[in-house]
Parts: structure tokens; C-alpha cells; sequence
């Protein structure tokens, strides 16, 4: 799905095809821009045909054909760079939909494996059927699992090769049409209808043809329009004015119909009104490069304008597998003895926090190789009682949450020692989660959990503040270890023991205030705030609640794309404004080329104003015509690819924009247009 070539060769043809199949009067109506050029380039083809009959058309046939080819050619060109971006995006959604294949489905009357299934096309699936998938079978439709655990091979969809597993419960049951079970089995039920597919809609989301305008892009085009209005009513203000002039002066001659169309030509912003719609399809398939699915343009339009952000703790700041770095014994117990029951109560713990309590406790000489598993009861963690232990025979071990061992210490008439919340708090503070670990009714001691924050995160953090973005983690740690995991991370503020209520409420809170918020989230518990977010991210892995509320799906189920998300949006904007700044100032270069070409025979003192000295009149206006055309075909690439992104603060960027693109587009049409201007001579 990944293009490294800006110009792909089977895309060229394809693309100048459609060039001039979208010069058709209804594609063209919809640019209000190009359309002007479009009528102007028509026109002018009519005096070519009339100064051929041998009718004085106002001009040479050679002078007025140059300048109606060269308006063909622009019309072409800004054609040519919407059909290369929507090729583009075209050959994303081909790829999708060499994955959508109609397979076989073995549908089941009950969620219970070892039932016979009965074996139907894909295509017959409805929302609510249940479906056995075994190994090697493809997965027909997208689902939830209701039984079973597999792993899935994805790389259809995300481009990744490691397979990911998938199960039922929890915020890992989504199944994705098209993506294979390499092990195992699940029994899925269908979440959608024939058409309604996951995969369905990234087809139609990644076609170019089918990509709505967004607000900005709107405001935009009205801007655009307003400006071509007013060059028109100026334009066909000069005819009359012309004709007085000439008759008052007695001298030149009248301004003709070919070059009061060139002039408009190059006077209305036909540099960004030809780019407009590439840079907008561009911007959505720079997201899918990024295995991004945006349902809308608008998402994409509001990432670029977001400026707070809220982020997980758990896989985006910190790298999610919480290490067991030391054991704390109370004052009375010996340091082999709590590492001895931290051991055995980590035996079944299948988790990394378990398999790294085990690591720990081989330093205190303690091996898997030497003990008897049949003589001991294992006690499964449980969200209930965020605990899990073991029993060898009347000895009961218990390992978890502070808070919930001291209920459980409480509730066996034992006390929860003033040393072990000391002991809490202090590897609370120092932004490590807590474990308790207690020996029938008696704390042996603390557990320390530590998070570790990935590597270079506090400096993209830095770079987002500078862009004057809030930056706020969510996680459900207490307030001392979210306080201090935010301080070491860099993140501006913290929402600790977070609920879908709180989360909900710091949207709410924000957007009252006019900020734009976005967040990631996989769960079903993320879905009220996923909703309520401008940009809501979901992860690919998370469930089919989490990616309807979202306006974006990660497949690479990544929670710190989210940043990425971001400068990908503010991208496309730099990209709009730094080109739309560069085409109304190359207006400036056009004065001095077009104006005294078109009036100095009859006010000779214009002629002061022709500072390049440009050969003859029509040189100077046909010069500045091509340039005109030749300008959109040069920044072909740059709409595509975008403006280079760099984190800085708005002003900077104003400036910056302004320098390079504000500057840049007075100066080099001044040099483009004189370039081309001798070579008409030379030739």
C-alpha cells in the first residue's frame, strides 16, 4: 500500500489519460479557478479558428495560438496533478481490494466448538452470524471473538509481518476481514453487514474520487473564488477603459480579447487553484502511507489544527511492560523470604510484570527447576480482586494492588502496617507502581513495578509544546505515580485513575474552551470519549465499539502514531498555505511583465515599469503565460509530498512561510518569466 516512488511509472499513463478526460465542462465546473481558464482557453481556440478564416482577430494567428495552447497546457498540468494524486490513492485502494476475496465461511447455529458447521459463501454473511475459523482459514467478515484464541496474520491489511494474537474478551477481539488465523481457532460472530466491512470502507475511503472537501479546504476555494471575481470584473473594466484611453490619446491601439485573457489568467491564483484538490487527495494518502484509515478529510483537517493531546500511558509513553526492580521487606522479614513468595506467587503469572518477578527472585537463588507445581493451587489474577496467589497446603501467598491486599489483610482480621503504605507511597512517588505481597494475614512486604519511559519521548514532547500543543497523559495509576511518571516523561498534565466518565469530562472541558482535543483508544470503554474527541484515533486491535466512535483507525494499532497523525495534518495545511502565499505573490512579477506590454503604447511612461526588460509585448505576455503553466507542473511534487515539517511556534512558522514561499514567489517568476522570455527570442 506504500508508494517510495512520488511518480510511478504505471501511474503517468493512467494520469495524462485522465487529463484530458477531466477537461470535460462539468469536472472543470467544480474549480471555480480553472474553470475561468477553462472558458478563456475556449475562447481564445475560437479566434484562432477566426484569425485563420482570415478575420482580424486582434493579434497574429501564431501569437494567438501560443497563448491558447499554452491555456490548454495549464488546464492540463493542474489536471495532470489531481489525476497523479488520485492515481495514487487508486492504487492504495487496488491493493485493498486484491485482499477482499469471497471464501468460504463455516457457519455455526451456537458459539460452541465441536459443533458441525455449515459451509456458505462469505458474501451470504449477515450481522449476527457466528462462524468457526481454523487454522489456515481466511477470515470472511469482519467480527468479534466469543470464543477461542488464534493467531492472525494481518499483513493484508497493516504491511506487518508479526503475527498478533487474537481472543475473546478484553480489548483484543476485533477480527478484520481478509486477514488469516495461522493457529489455533476462534468462533467469531459478524459485526457488519454484506458491503459495511472494515476493509469495505478503506476502499472507499482511500479513493481519491470519493474524498469530500473540508471545512478549510472550503474556506479556501471561497477565498479563491472571491479573488478570481474580482480580477475578472477588473479585466473586463480594461476593455472599455482601453478603447477611451486610445481614442483620448490618439495613440496605440485597443487591448484585444487574447490578451485581456492572458491577463486574467495569470492574475487569478491559478498556481494553488490548480494544486488545491491535488494537495487534499495528497494529504489522505500521505495518512494511508502512515497505515492510517481516515473516514473523513475533516479528520485529517483537524489534526492539523489540534493543540491538546491525550495520550496513554501504557505503550505511547511508556513501553508498557512494567519490570520488577526491587523487593522492599518490612523490618521484620528477611529479604530471601519475601523474594521466596513473590516466586511462588509469580508462577502462574503469565504476564511481563510476572515473568520479571520470577527473573528477580533467580538472584535470591530461586529456580522453576526445583518445585513441585502438582502441590500447589494457583489463584488467578481477576479485575475483581486484583489479586492473584498461590496455596501450598495451609500457606496462603497473595500478590497485588496495594490497596487490594490491604482490604484482603482487613478482611482476615490482620493489619496493614504503617512501614508497608510508607514503602507504597514512597515507590508511588518516584513514579513505579506498587505491589503488596502478604502470607495469610501478615504483609511480608512491597514490590516495585517500574514503568519505563521510551527514549526520546520528552523531546518530541518539547517539540509539541513549542507548537503549542498540550500534551496530557491518561492512565489508571494513582496520582503520586502518574505525577511522577508525567514529570519524568515531560507530558504537561495528567488525568490519574482515569474512568471513561473522566475521560469524557477532560474532553468536554477543553472543547468549551475552544481547543481542538484528540485521543487514542482501543477499548470499548474508550468509545463515549473517542466520540466526543475531533481526532479519535482506534487501534486496528481494539474492539469494533472503539473504531466506530474514532474518525481514524491505526493499523498498526501504534499508540504514538497519534503524534504522527499530527504533523501529517498540520503538513498538509503548511502545504496549502505556504502554496497558496507563493501564487498571489508571483502576481506581482506578472504586473510588471503583462501591464507595460498591454498599455505603453498608448501611456509610453508604463514602459518605466518593464524592468526586465522583456523583448516585445507579445514576448512579454507570452512569457508570462507559460510560466503561468509551467509553475503548476513544478510543484507537482511538493503538493504531493508536502511541505517538509518541521515543530516550531506559529509565529515561526508565519515567518518562515512567508521568507521562503512569500518571498520566494515574488522573486522567482521575475526570473522564470525573463528566462523564457529569451529563449522566444533566441528561437
Amino acid at each position: 500500500m506504500k508508494h517510495k516512488n512520488l511518480f510511478d511509472k504505471k501511474m503517468l499513463i493512467p494520469a495524462l489519460i485522465d487529463s484530458f478526460l477531466k477537461l470535460n465542462p462539468k469536472a472543470q465546473a467544480k474549480n471555480p479557478v480553472m474553470f475561468v481558464v477553462y472558458i478563456g482557453s475556449i475562447l481564445t481556440t475560437f479566434l484562432v479558428v477566426y484569425s485563420l478564416c482570415g478575420y482580424d482577430a486582434g493579434g497574429t494567428t501564431g501569437f494567438i495560438l501560443s497563448i491558447t495552447l499554452w491555456l490548454w497546457f495549464t488546464l492540463l498540468f493542474a489536471n495532470f496533478a489531481e489525476s497523479i494524486a488520485e492515481g495514487r490513492s487508486k492504487a492504495q485502494a487496488e491493493s485493498l481490494k486484491s485482499v477482499k476475496k469471497d471464501v468460504p465461511a463455516k457457519l455455526l447455529k451456537h458459539a460452541k466448538f465441536g459443533t458441525r458447521p455449515d459451509v456458505v459463501s462469505s458474501s451470504t454473511l449477515k450481522k449476527g452470524d457466528i462462524v468457526l475459523i481454523e487454522a489456515g482459514d481466511i477470515i470472511p467478515c469482519d467480527g468479534e471473538v466469543l470464543n477461542g484464541c488464534a493467531s492472525v496474520d494481518e499483513s493484508a491489511i497493516t504491511g506487518e509481518s508479526a503475527p498478533v494474537i487474537r481472543e475473546s474478551g478484553g480489548d483484543f477481539c476485533s477480527v478484520t476481514g481478509g486477514t488469516r488465523v495461522l493457529s489455533d481457532w476462534v468462533i467469531v460472530q459478524i459485526s457488519v453487514n454484506p458491503g459495511e466491512s472494515f476493509l469495505d470502507r478503506m476502499i472507499s475511503m482511500v479513493e481519491g474520487a470519493k474524498r469530500q472537501k473540508t471545512p478549510n479546504e472550503i474556506a479556501l476555494s471561497i477565498l479563491l473564488t472571491a479573488l478570481t471575481i474580482v480580477f475578472l470584473l477588473v479585466v473586463v473594466t480594461l476593455l472599455p477603459m482601453s478603447i477611451y484611453s486610445v481614442n483620448a490619446n490618439h495613440s496605440g491601439s485597443p487591448i484585444t480579447i487574447t490578451i485581456l485573457v492572458a491577463l486574467l489568467v495569470c492574475l487569478i491564483p491559478t498556481t494553488i487553484g490548480g494544486l488545491l484538490s491535488a494537495i487534499g487527495v495528497a494529504g489522505m494518502g500521505r495518512m494511508m502511507e502512515a497505515n492510517v484509515i481516515a473516514t473523513s478529510g475533516r479528520a485529517i483537517e483537524a489534526s492539523g489544527d489540534v493543540d491538546v493531546l491525550l495520550l496513554d500511558k501504557t505503550g505511547t509513553i511508556t513501553y508498557g511492560n512494567r519490570q520488577a526492580r526491587n523487593f522492599y521487606p518490612l523490618a521484620n522479614v528477611d529479604k530471601k523470604v519475601l523474594a521466596e513468595s513473590c516466586f511462588y506467587s509469580s508462577l502462574a503469572d503469565e504476564t511481563p510484570e510476572g515473568k520479571s518477578i520470577i527473573l528477580l527472585s533467580h538472584e535470591y537463588g530461586f529456580n522453576e527447576n526445583t518445585i513441585d507445581k502438582e502441590k500447589m493451587t494457583f489463584v488467578p489474577f481477576t479485575a475483581q480482586t486484583r489479586m492473584s496467589g498461590v496455596d501450598i497446603d495451609d500457606i496462603i501467598i497473595r500478590k497485588g494492588a496495594s490497596d487490594a491486599i490491604k482490604r484482603y489483610i482487613i478482611e482476615n482480621k490482620g493489619i496493614f502496617p504503617d512501614e508497608a503504605q510508607k514503602i507504597v507511597d514512597m515507590v508511588a512517588s518516584r513514579g513505579s507502581t506498587p505491589l503488596a505481597v502478604a502470607k495469610g494475614n501478615e504483609v511480608l512486604g512491597i514490590i516495585e513495578l517500574k514503568d519505563i519511559v521510551k527514549e526520546g519521548i520528552k523531546e518530541k514532547f518539547a517539540q509539541l509544546r513549542q507548537m503549542g500543543i498540550k500534551t496530557i497523559m491518561v492512565t489508571g495509576n494513582n496520582r503520586l505515580t502518574a505525577a511522577a511518571i508525567t514529570a519524568e516523561a515531560g507530558v504537561d498534565d495528567f488525568l490519574a485513575e482515569a474512568t471513561p466518565e473522566a475521560k469524557l469530562e477532560i474532553i468536554r472541558k477543553y472543547q468549551a474552551s475552544g481547543n481542538l482535543v484528540a485521543m487514542t483508544g482501543d477499548g470499548t470503554n474508550d468509545a463515549p470519549a473517542l466520540a466526543q474527541a475531533d481526532v479519535a484515533v482506534a487501534m486496528n486491535s481494539g474492539t469494533q465499539a472503539a473504531k466506530e466512535a474514532a474518525n481514524m483507525v491505526d493499523l498498526d494499532s501504534s499508540p504514538t502514531k497519534l503524534i504522527q497523525i499530527v504533523e501529517i495534518g498540520k503538513q498538509m495545511l503548511m502545504t496549502r498555505g505556504s502554496l497558496t502565499t507563493f501564487s498571489i505573490a508571483n502576481d506581482i512579477a506578472k504586473y510588471f511583465a503583462i501591464i507595460p506590454a498591454t498599455f505603453a503604447s498608448t501611456y509610453p511612461v508604463l514602459n518605466k515599469l518593464n524592468i526586465m526588460h522583456l523583448a516585445s509585448p507579445a514576448s512579454a505576455i507570452l512569457s508570462a503565460v507559460i510560466f503561468n503553466a509551467l509553475i503548476i507542473i513544478a510543484l507537482i511534487p511538493l503538493a504531493l509530498k508536502g511541505v517538509s515539517f518541521k515543530p516550531m511556534s506559529a509565529s515561526s512558522l508565519l515567518r518562515r512561510n512567508f521568507l521562503i514561499y512569500g518571498l520566494g514567489g515574488v522573486i522567482v517568476p521575475f526570473i522564470g518569466i525573463k528566462i523564457i522570455d529569451t529563449i522566444l527570442q533566441l528561437i
